[in-house]
């Protein structure tokens, strides 16, 4: 099966039909999707069923990691029945999603329901083509937050009628557990590559500042279902783990995170031993990932880019930064120390103002955008000194 040509969903369509039930449960389907990397948004693999000549790309995965976690959630819930009936469901599924809001996905939607609109609609959802990055390279990267569309599915299944308003709520909970995970140790420059994925895998909400503010917790304790909660532990376990090593996990905010759950200390070492087991076994398949996946050249392309951007319009920059005796004075403090989330907020909001009056910077305030502030922080006093010689904080 080649799932970067048409009719790659058809193939699907007969390959299932031919073969027994393949997962018995959705634990099953779940732990086989985890191995697979679906779960962690780094797709290596993809179920053994599917047969290709040549050896699948990440994305070429993903696609076909997506249809299966949809599908076999699908047949877990109704059984075999006829794939025309599963198709049908999905176009409903993804119109109560309201994803048609996203660009070109109206058309799609509206059109008629085949298997070639439904390989449309799984390209727009595995490639982020609508976002800060491609606007700028004009390039794709992967969606890192795909198992949430199968969580929201099966949601669906069960007759939940918000499905969106729980797409947002799994987005929410997920790039904050990513945000303090990573506040959780030390950080690297992997690290903020990491953040930058997830944030640049949104959908459904925004990243900004202001969602950061620690609120999670209460909104994720009690709220979410077995599944919801151990995909939480998945990622935060992810987020934490490094360099093949397990060192942070005792770390008092996975072990919170856990119990917040109601997970047992188990089941939380157990899925700091999964990630630990996944790249183990994929040592030599996951670099080549990073170095080649497109996500992960983001923070150094998109540092040269606000680099340029700084350069190109430092006039006009130190004019503006010149009538914010503020800002100049809560830049040149993060240069010495990490910012309170209160002062974080007021830099953002200000950054924000003189993007707003100053068009070449206008990519700021792009869909995704925000997600390129931390590094317009960090780089304006290394290329504007002058403008902060009087209020450097010593």
């Amino acid at each position: 099966m080649n799932p970067s040509a048409a009719g790659w969903i058809d193939k699907f369509g007969s390959l299932v039909k031919e073969g027994p039930g393949i997962f018995t449960s959705f634990d099953v389907l779940y732990g086989r999707l985890k191995s697979y990397g679906f779960i962690y948004g780094i797709n290596i693999s993809s179920p053994e069923f599917v047969k290709s000549e040549y050896q699948l790309s990440e994305d070429e995965n993903a696609k076909i990691n997506l249809l299966s976690g949809l599908y076999f959630t699908y047949e877990l819930k109704h059984g075999k029945t006829d794939f025309d009936q599963f198709l049908t469901c999905i176009f409903q599924f993804y119109q109560e999603l309201e994803v048609s809001k996203i660009s070109f996905l109206n058309k799609i939607l509206t059109g008629s329901k085949t298997s070639a609109q439904l390989e449309k609609l799984i390209d727009s959802r595995v490639y982020l083509e609508d976002n800060i990055i491609s606007k700028t390279f004009n390039s794709i990267i992967t969606n890192s937050l795909l198992f949430i569309d199968v969580l929201t599915f099966k949601k669906f299944l069960e007759g939940n009628t918000s499905c969106r308003d729980h797409a947002k709520d799994l987005e929410y909970i997920t790039i904050n557990l990513t945000y303090h995970a990573l506040n959780s140790k030390e950080k690297n420059k992997n690290d903020e590559r990491l953040a930058q994925v997830f944030a640049s895998s949104l959908t459904f909400i925004n990243s900004e500042p202001s969602m950061f503010d620690g609120s999670y917790r209460e909104k994720m304790i009690g709220h979410f279902g077995r599944y919801e909660n151990q995909y939480f532990m998945d990622v935060a376990c992810l987020t934490v783990w490094e360099d093949k090593s397990l060192e942070y996990k005792e770390s008092e905010f996975i072990y919170g995170i856990g119990k917040d759950l109601g997970l047992e200390n188990g089941v939380i070492a157990d899925s700091l031993k999964d990630v630990a087991n996944f790249f183990d076994m994929n040592a030599s398949r996951v670099p080549h990932l990073k170095d080649n996946n497109l996500a992960v050249q983001f923070y150094d392309s998109m540092s040269k880019i606000v680099n340029k951007l700084i350069l190109r319009n430092s006039k006009r920059l130190q004019k503006e930064l010149s009538e914010s005796k503020e800002l100049v004075t809560l830049l040149s403090k993060s240069t010495v120390r990490d910012l309170t989330k209160t002062e974080k907020k007021k830099v953002y909001k200000q950054l924000l103002d003189i993007c707003k009056s100053v068009p070449s910077l206008a990519i700021f305030l792009l869909p995704g955008g925000a997600v390129l502030l931390p590094i317009f922080v960090k780089l304006i006093p290394k290329l504007l000194p002058s403008s902060f010689d009087e209020n450097r904080v010593e």
